[in-house]
């Protein structure tokens, strides 16, 4: 809406002439003020659709960078957090399989599942079920109804016809074009094991199955919470940056999956004015009893490596007195690892007393 010239009219009053200019009315001006309103409803709206889009081309490429990570650096590590048996099937070498990761979902962000592919070089694999050996018209049929009982085979038989009558393509007799292929290995991967599928088919992955010392665990809980930690947005300039040649590329893929340490704070001073070196402290992500075994462990260490040196010390022959000093809290462990020994040579003896004492009461009875 524009502003139109208001119009201007000439008035004689007391003989002489005044000049007057006619004002809008109001229902200009609410005209005016609701385009006007309009106006800036579009504009916020544009502003925030531009955001948006933003934030969402932002959070792709880190989520770009994660799945790429995941399946060159450390699908071994996720497959071990989300199935360590099948993690320690594919450590053997006789068996080529390679894991890949793929986006997945109706809505944004997308959520990342995962797939095991057999890499059989061009020679077939071979699966091998009791649907594809047994025979309805063999004697292992008959066998096998009477294993299973007539009510779990009538039920495989039931459950056999629904996934024709449901898919199709559920055979390999049934395939006669490329595309019927596809969609039977694609139902043999989601069909379950006991029903003479593969079992393999994609599964997603959640918060849980990413390790927590990396920044790829941040990039994803940004994803499904929203939150950004302070290492991934001190990362995050780098990470978005558009990669000129493959260095750049490898690096960022780098920064993803590379453990992160915790760093020591900087010191703090107190009310009192005394001033507070806070000691690095160990990562509170491990469980109290994995901190309590390590510390046990490094104790075990420190007294071997005592006794080492106490030895050494022992069988060379020196000129000199040597003094040993043994802080306090090293000695009280001493004695009570020397007292547990006693308590375990005395319990080795009672156990061959008693048992001598059983074989002289037995010679006694006969």
């Amino acid at each position: 809406m524009t502003f139109k010239e208001a119009p201007v009219t000439y008035g004689c009053r007391n003989g002489t002439y005044q000049r007057k200019e006619c004002l809008p009315s109001r229902k200009a001006w609410d005209a005016l003020r609701k385009s006007l309103t309009i106006q800036e409803e579009k504009a916020a709206k544009a502003i925030q659709r531009s955001w948006g889009i933003h934030v969402k081309t932002r959070l792709f490429k880190l989520l770009k960078h994660t799945i790429c990570a995941a399946e060159h650096c450390i699908s071994h590590d996720i497959l071990k957090r989300v199935s360590p048996l099948e993690a320690e099937l594919l450590k053997d070498p006789s068996i080529l399989c390679k894991v890949r990761f793929r986006f997945a979902g109706s809505s944004f962000p997308p959520f990342i599942v995962f797939k095991i592919f057999c890499i059989s070089g061009g020679q077939g694999s071979k699966y091998i079920s009791g649907k594809t050996i047994i025979t309805p018209r063999s004697e292992a049929a008959v066998d096998a109804c009477r294993l299973m009982g007539y009510r779990k085979y009538y039920k495989q038989m039931l459950q056999d016809e629904l996934q024709f009558k449901r898919y199709g393509v559920t055979d390999a007799i049934d395939v006669a074009t490329v595309k019927d292929y596809m969609q039977y290995s694609s139902h043999l991967d989601e069909t379950p094991a006991y029903f003479g599928g593969r079992h393999n088919y994609w599964r997603r992955l959640t918060l849980e199955n990413f390790p927590r010392a990396m920044i790829m665990y941040d990039i994803m809980e940004y994803a499904q919470c929203g939150k950004m930690s302070a290492r991934l947005r001190c990362e995050l300039p780098f990470l978005l940056l558009r990669p000129e040649n493959e260095e750049t590329y490898r690096a960022q893929l780098m920064a993803v999956c590379q453990i992160r340490f915790v760093t020591s704070k900087p010191t703090t001073v107190s009310p009192l004015g005394l001033v507070r070196w806070s000691a690095p402290r160990s990562s509170e992500r491990r469980s109290y009893q994995a901190r309590q075994k390590i510390a046990k462990m490094r104790k075990a260490y420190k007294l071997d490596k005592e006794k080492m040196e106490q030895k050494m010390d022992i069988s060379t022959p020196l000129t000199g007195h040597r003094e040993v000093k043994i802080p306090l809290q090293q000695g009280t462990t001493n004695q009570t690892l020397f007292v547990e020994e006693e308590w375990e040579k005395e319990a080795a003896k009672l156990f061959v007393w008693s048992k001598s004492l059983g074989e002289d009461t037995g010679n006694d009875l006969r």
